[in-house]
């Protein structure tokens, strides 16, 4: 029988921890890049990697929490239904994590 090694994946608090470095880590998912660009307040550089794959649900809802971000609710509700997913009700803070913890699996 093969045996199939995990992954060893990134944790929220050790993503969390690569705010503070100077370069996002290389090792995650550019969704997870994009992210890391939105906490350190390069909101276009996150904006690029979201219009990357236009069409895909993970980068559609990265689209629309980035709108949300900027106030723009009515584009982000644009990418909430492209991404077949309900407009996010809590805060912007809480978005991000559910965002990161969802994009440290892909």
């Amino acid at each position: 029988m093969a045996h199939i090694k995990m992954l060893d994946l990134m944790t929220y608090a050790e993503f969390k921890a690569t705010l503070a470095q100077p370069t996002p880590p290389s090792s995650v998912h550019e969704l997870l890049v994009a992210l890391w660009y939105d906490a350190n307040d390069d909101w276009e550089q996150a904006h690029e990697v979201a219009q990357s794959n236009e069409g895909s649900k993970n980068y559609d809802q990265l689209h629309a929490y980035l709108h949300r971000k900027e106030g723009d609710n009515w584009n982000a509700r644009y990418w909430y239904t492209r991404a077949k997913s309900s407009v996010f009700v809590g805060s912007l803070a809480d978005e991000w994590e559910m965002l990161v913890k969802q994009f440290l699996t892909l």
